[in-house]
């Protein structure tokens, strides 16, 4: 495994490869979230790239840039025993400079749910994205669906400025009581955990009323919102969205995101599935 600090010397070597390459993008701190990409990527491709970089122009101001998790000695070991051919850990100077050319997400669905709520963080995600992608050249990328309005956009990235890389979504992983995996999640104190609970929670219960043939989503989104303000400090949005992230006023079975995003504690939460 080669651990790779600098883009151009990381674009020399991916031109030496012969075969097929699956990336990972990551902000570290990596968790079994993180290993089932890795894996699926390990899987499908010749070769693994996984990036690991915390990046700063997706954080607001007030976030938890500086406080955001960094463990690179474990996550070298992890990536080490995933079978991971390279790691790329790159300096802020190697991949930004000064005056940079912007990418804007749009006007509509960049704006909206976690784009409202943090407002510039998709101009952000999109941008580094994009160089991640020219770096690496990646014949795959694996992207987890939790983040699903971040996934949504990113493949339409690819598809707007016509990227020669596949985007592979891959399923939520959760801990065995259910909490989505997240590297935020070491912020929970024990007693903020089982209130955190409540965001699975609330989607099952979402989940329980489609199945008895519920599809009024302001009848779902009532529910999961009593259910919600009962044990988080802050509720964000409950959202019932297409796959466009288009409002829906009733659920499309095969073609429906049930979102939510809350407070629990000082730690910003975020979950979903898909229906």
């Amino acid at each position: 495994m080669q651990i790779v600090k600098d883009a151009q010397e990381l674009k020399k070597l991916r031109a030496s490869l012969n075969g097929s390459v699956g990336f990972v993008p990551t902000m570290g701190a990596l968790h079994e979230g993180h290993i089932s990409l890795i894996k699926k990527a390990r899987q499908e491709n010749d070769f693994v790239i996984v990036s690991i970089f915390v990046n700063p122009t997706q954080f607001l101001e007030g976030e938890d840039l500086d406080k955001y998790p960094r463990r690179d000695e474990a996550d070298i070991k992890i990536c080490e025993l995933a079978g991971v051919d390279i790691i790329f850990m790159p300096t802020i100077d190697s991949v930004y400079n000064e005056d940079e050319l912007l990418i804007t997400a749009p006007k509509i669905r960049g704006f909206i749910l976690e784009g409202a709520k943090r407002p510039g963080h998709f101009d952000g995600v999109l941008q580094i994205v994009m160089k991640l992608f020219n770096i690496t050249d990646a014949t795959n990328a694996y992207f987890g669906k939790k983040d699903a309005q971040q996934l949504a956009l990113i493949t339409q990235m690819v598809k707007d400025y016509f990227l020669n890389v596949n985007i592979i979504p891959c399923e939520i992983v959760r801990d065995t009581r259910g909490l989505a995996l997240s590297s935020r999640n070491t912020y929970l104190t024990k007693e903020e955990y089982e209130r955190a609970l409540s965001l699975s929670r609330s989607l099952k219960l979402a989940s329980d009323m489609v199945a008895k043939d519920e599809l009024n989503c302001s009848k779902i989104k009532e529910s999961m919102q009593d259910l919600l303000t009962k044990s988080v400090d802050k509720l964000d949005y409950v959202a019932i969205v297409d796959r466009e992230f288009r409002e829906l006023d009733k659920v499309e079975i095969g073609n429906t995101i049930i979102l939510v995003a809350a407070f629990v504690g000082k730690t910003r939460l975020i979950d979903n599935i898909w229906v």
